[in-house]
């Protein structure tokens, strides 16, 4: 998998509509990286659908998740998608170019209560930018990409990221989450079974669980689309251990692929051989997504940091010393070092 950002900082006070202040993005997810052209096995699940991902009528249809999937904010949806075409016309189609076309797969969050949302200052150069940005190995977390403007909890919100492997004798196989998290209200929080929502109050910025989350799962676990449906669907009990209602406004809305059977998705004239997992062989991947995922969260809620938008509006990030203190008070410290 490679990762790719572009964020939208810029302006200060007063909301001017087309000026700014802007804090937004977009972040790129390469299952296979930006090079290849190989579908691979994916499967969606939402939990609330209040939100929005582009192209998952055909991943449900086909079973196959063709290209990168893009997280942006709710109103840049559009602009990202038509990019992603161009971005792959530009850069080589597996097939010959009059039988061919993409349905892309762009998920979204809001962003609007720090963010000019309604002036639309993703570009398709930002959603190149962060497709030509996307490599392996550590990225960073919190307010990037398109989490840039996200609030969480109440608190800064953003992009997260964690994984969990299984031992050898599992299969040794990976699972790795990515969150774009703008969900939830503040005394629900829970971090390793603690009420830190309680426990940390400040000024509230929601009346009702408002916002949404996106969650992307990858593994290289052998699995097909109905398996990966399954792993999708893990997503909402790692939302939950941390205190998410899945509320009426917020949109929750999950994808999950495997790195697995690479080729499967490009033959199109002889039988193909695959390899599957066994069903009663998913427990430990799906223990491995539940916990990834709240990890992920908590990941972004750490990392970000404090952010000033339009007409002064802050959102504070998590303070790290009141966290400790928390959780030394319910005698979970040593289990999140």
């Amino acid at each position: 998998m490679q990762v790719g950002y572009r964020t939208l900082i810029s302006g200060e006070g007063k909301l001017q509509v087309g000026v700014g202040p802007v804090r937004s993005g977009v972040t790129a997810i390469f299952p296979r990286g930006k090079k290849a052209v190989d579908p691979v096995f994916a499967g969606w699940f939402t939990e609330n659908g209040n939100g929005e991902m582009t192209g998952t009528t055909w991943v449900e249809e086909s079973g196959f998740l063709y290209g990168p999937v893009m997280i942006t904010n709710t109103h840049s949806v559009g602009v990202v998608r038509d990019a992603v075409i161009a971005w792959q016309f530009k850069h080589g189609m597996p097939v010959p170019q009059d039988d061919w076309w993409s349905l892309p797969v762009v998920a979204e969050t809001w962003d609007g209560y720090l963010n000019d949302i309604n002036g639309f200052h993703v570009k398709p150069e930002d959603a190149f930018a962060a497709m030509d940005d996307a490599h392996s190995g550590p990225i960073a977390e919190g307010n990037v990409g398109g989490g840039t403007g996200m609030i969480c909890f109440e608190f800064k919100g953003g992009t997260g990221t964690s994984s969990r492997r299984l031992s050898e004798k599992l299969g040794g196989y990976t699972v790795g989450v990515l969150v774009q998290c703008n969900f939830g209200t503040r005394h629900l929080l829970r971090i390793a079974g603690t009420p830190v929502g309680y426990e940390i109050t400040g000024k509230p910025i929601w009346d009702d669980d408002t916002g949404s989350i996106i969650v992307v799962v990858a593994t290289d676990a052998p699995l097909l689309p109905n398996q990966m449906k399954r792993m999708a669907k893990r997503v909402t009990l790692g939302l939950g251990r941390l205190g998410s209602i899945s509320g009426d406004a917020s949109g929750d809305i999950f994808i999950a692929y495997s790195t697995a059977n690479p080729g499967a998705g490009l033959q199109q004239k002889k039988l193909v051989d695959v390899q599957m997992l066994p069903n009663d062989q998913m427990d430990a991947l799906f223990e491995a997504t539940v916990q990834a995922t709240e990890e992920a969260v908590v990941n972004a809620l750490v990392a970000a940091k404090t952010m000033t938008g339009p007409e002064g509006h802050t959102v504070e990030a998590l303070p790290h010393d009141r966290l400790r203190e928390v959780l030394k008070k319910y005698n979970r410290l040593a289990e999140v070092k």
